[in-house]
Formats: C-alpha cells, sequence, structure tokens
C-alpha cells in the first residue's frame, strides 16, 4: 500500500474514531452553559393572570406510575387517541400564551410545565425507542437527541429545549432546584411527579423532587468513603457551587439524617453513568383512569 492509500485510510479512520467519541458521549460531554436569552426577562409582576394546566395535570395523573423503585415511569404506549390530542391541544395552549405579561412566578411554571409536556410529545412522535438519545432530531453532523430542535413558537420565537431550559430557566432564576423539576424521559433523570407545577405548588414540588432525587441512589450515595453522585452534578456543577465541596453541601441540604450521617468527613466526589434508558411503563396509573372514567 502507497503512503497516499495509507494516509487515506488513516484520516478515514480518524474521521471515524472522531465520529464514534461525540455521537457516544451526547450531552454528557457537551451540556449547554447557563446562558441567557435576555428577551424573556420581560415580565408583569401585577399581573393575576394564570395559565391553565388542567390538561396537563389530567395526562400526568393518567399516564405517569410510581415505581417501588422510587423511580417514575411514563406509560407512553396509552397515551393515543384522545389523550394524545389533549397533549397536542395543551401545548397549542401554551404556544399562544403572551408570557411577557405573566408574573415571574406564573412563568416558572409555564416554563416547567412545556418543558416536561414537549419531551414527553417528542418521545410520543419518535414512535418505538428504547432511549431519548435515539430520537436524532437536533441540528448538527454530531447532533444526539431531541434538545437543540426548535419544537414550539411562542411570541414570535421558536424554542427548543435547550432554550428552555438553559437559556430561560436557569439563567433567570438561578436556582440548581430547577434540575429536579426537568424530566429527561430517562431513567437516572429526576422523577417526573403525576401533578402539574402552578405558583401555589411550586415550592413544595422543587423541594419534594430535590429531596427525593437525592435519598435515592441515582442521586447521591456514599460508598467507600466518597460520594457517587448523578452525573447531572458534573454537567451542570456551576449550578450547585463549582466545587466537589459545595456539590456535598447542597446534597446535605436535602438528605435524610442517615445520608447526612453518611456524609460525615467526606470531601469526594465520584460521578456516575447516567442510564438513558427510556422511563417507560407498561401500564398507565390505572387507579387514575378508573376515577376518570367514573368506575
Amino acid at each position: 500500500m502507497g503512503n497516499r492509500a495509507k494516509n487515506q485510510w488513516i484520516y478515514v479512520l480518524g474521521v471515524c474514531a472522531v465520529t464514534a467519541f461525540f455521537l457516544c458521549a451526547g450531552p454528557a460531554w457537551a451540556a449547554p452553559d447557563s446562558d441567557l436569552w435576555d428577551r424573556w426577562l420581560i415580565h408583569d409582576e401585577n399581573s393575576t393572570t394564570t395559565v391553565d394546566h388542567d390538561a396537563w395535570n389530567t395526562l400526568l395523573q393518567k399516564f405517569v406510575v410510581f415505581g417501588d423503585d422510587g423511580i417514575n415511569r411514563v406509560a407512553y404506549g396509552w397515551i393515543i387517541g384522545g389523550d394524545k390530542m389533549m397533549l397536542d391541544e395543551y401545548l397549542d395552549d401554551l404556544s399562544r400564551v403572551s408570557v411577557s405579561s405573566l408574573s415571574r412566578d406564573e412563568q416558572r411554571a409555564y416554563w416547567i410545565n412545556m418543558y416536561n409536556a414537549l419531551t414527553i410529545n417528542v418521545v410520543l412522535d419518535a414512535g418505538k425507542i428504547t432511549s431519548i438519545r435515539d430520537i436524532d432530531i437536533s441540528p448538527g453532523f454530531f447532533s444526539n437527541g431531541p434538545w437543540g430542535k426548535k419544537l414550539i413558537t411562542v411570541e414570535g420565537e421558536s424554542l427548543s429545549l435547550d432554550d428552555i431550559e438553559h437559556r430561560i430557566l436557569r439563567p433567570i432564576w438561578q436556582d440548581p432546584r430547577i434540575h429536579y423539576a426537568l424530566n429527561c424521559a430517562a431513567l437516572s433523570c429526576p422523577n417526573l411527579w403525576g401533578v402539574a407545577v402552578t405558583v401555589e405548588n411550586i415550592e413544595t414540588y422543587l423541594n419534594h423532587g430535590a429531596k427525593a432525587f437525592i435519598n435515592h441512589p441515582r442521586g447521591s450515595r456514599v460508598e467507600g468513603g466518597r460520594v457517587v453522585a448523578s452525573s447531572i452534578y458534573k454537567w451542570f456543577a456551576e449550578d450547585f457551587g463549582g466545587t466537589d465541596a459545595a456539590i456535598i453541601d447542597h446534597i446535605k441540604g436535602y438528605a435524610s439524617d442517615d445520608l447526612v450521617a453518611a456524609l460525615d468527613g467526606v470531601t469526594d466526589v465520584e460521578f456516575e453513568s447516567y442510564d438513558w434508558t427510556l422511563n417507560s411503563n407498561v401500564l398507565p396509573n390505572l387507579v387514575a383512569v378508573g376515577t376518570r372514567r367514573g368506575s
């Protein structure tokens, strides 16, 4: 084989290696920075307008299933017919809301519910998948997942899931508990709860989400004298203080008494691999279905 042929093979192998690395790494290596889209800072603190999330609440109560293992799953395969239409109509209603005329608290509930509803919708539209990372609709050659795709238009602006999380929610509220409220449809993600977020329940929602995740092994646990923590704390370290010590302090703030005791004297954090398997459940919440159908 001549030098030219060898160089071509080396080039091809190099491209393949780089491609494989980026495709396998996915969002873990490219978690976006918090980057304020200041157009969404506009709000009206005197506004008494509220957004109707009843349809989303109904769907959550029916299709979110609380697992005995502490992980909530979604009965995606049952969200069909009228229920899928209800989700589509809910998102359409959200797209027509004048967000800039809402109070800041109402906006926060609005964006969290929109993110979670869009995530479920994009999974449903994808058909049979085993991971949300199989939905390669984001722009770019190395796209892996749906997060960069523009999915909805609000006030004339096209928005992606990345826009909602990293350009609106994270930079405007600067509250690390936001990460416990957003569900990425994966087993390692914080739970999606069976109720919609509202101004009235949001503090309870955020605190409950933080406690549930931190006190579950996929969130944090102590092994071998170190904390084994979710990769969320690695990808978004800046939101949790930026250091191992700050992450541990954050965890302690929501940890059970047993976990606090186990954390005593622990200074090192190791980040666990993320399980991107779809948080799918075979059957819906039959109690909610029965209640809704009047049985």
